[in-house]
């Protein structure tokens, strides 16, 4: 059920803008009542809604589903909570609160979602709402993965490795990008390559590593499209790096874009040498 609501059938009303309840000005302790009753009034509408309607109303406009979302959240449905969360970092529906996504991030946390312990740790990671602190990071993080979640395994493999936060251990984080990996987590697998191509905290394995990068370029990821190519272009397999040079480039995020191009313009070969050229000038790269 969407939001862990335990939806009634509805009265098949057309979706349309939700009614929204009054809360009149008054005293701070009747206003704080008069919330209150409109947070219960939210959460009874919403639970009366068909699926249809509920849908309709929470994938709309993020400011008037904001209200309904803060309801659900405050009755403790985790999913709002995290969603609530998400929209209050991004500035949707109401503006950018850092604080207050980590509050929702926090709440969700502590009711035992995996997927709240690993944005906890990012915000302690990134000083979203609180001072950067790399120790809580990788306490929740490290939390996450004990969960399950695999951005939680990612993360926490990430601190690991470098030793931030934590002692590093190079092969407790690669054991950790595998399991990630093994869930499908495309930039997991495209570390876990480097630690089998590198030998960090494994035996080092080519053969693991060209199937790693494979199964990451094919994710869409595009340090991975671009580290598979490198491997196919040192096999003499031109064509097959020629293709995946020219993805990796278009979907390159800007800050790793021209590190990209420039090793393409001074490759050895004159085909991915002009290909560095010729994506430089489609993607304003400067020379």
């Amino acid at each position: 059920m969407p939001l862990g609501l335990s939806l009634r059938p509805g009265r098949g009303r057309r979706p349309g803008r939700a009614a929204e309840p009054r809360v009149v000005s008054t005293s701070p302790v009747a206003q704080a009542a008069m919330e209150a009753e409109a947070h219960h009034q939210r959460m009874y509408r919403l639970r009366q809604m068909d699926p249809v309607e509920l849908r309709t109303l929470l994938a709309g406009d993020p400011a008037e589903a904001a209200p309904w979302l803060e309801s659900a959240a405050r009755y403790g449905v985790v999913e709002a909570q995290m969603r609530l969360g998400r929209m209050r970092l991004d500035g949707a529906g109401a503006p950018r609160d850092e604080a207050g996504a980590l509050a929702w991030f926090t709440r969700a946390a502590r009711k035992g979602s995996a997927d709240g312990m690993n944005m906890v740790g990012r915000c302690h990671e990134n000083g979203w709402g609180t001072p950067v602190d790399l120790v809580a990071a990788a306490h929740w993080y490290g939390r996450s993965a004990e969960a399950g979640h695999d951005w939680g395994e990612y993360n926490y493999a990430n601190m690991l490795f470098d030793g931030r936060g934590v002692a590093r251990d190079q092969a407790r984080a690669a054991a950790l990008y595998l399991k990630a990996s093994e869930r499908g987590h495309a930039r997991a697998m495209n570390l876990l390559a480097r630690c089998y191509e590198e030998g960090w905290g494994v035996a080092q394995d080519r053969s693991q590593a060209y199937r790693w990068y494979r199964l990451s370029a094919e994710g869409g990821y595009f340090r991975a499209q671009y580290n598979y190519a490198t491997l196919l272009a040192g096999q003499g397999r031109g064509d097959e790096a020629l293709l995946q040079f020219e993805q990796a480039c278009r979907a390159a995020a800007p800050e790793s874009l021209g590190v990209m191009i420039d090793g393409l313009r001074r490759h050895p070969d004159p085909r991915l040498a002009a290909l560095g050229r010729r994506l430089a000038g489609d993607l304003s790269v400067p020379a």
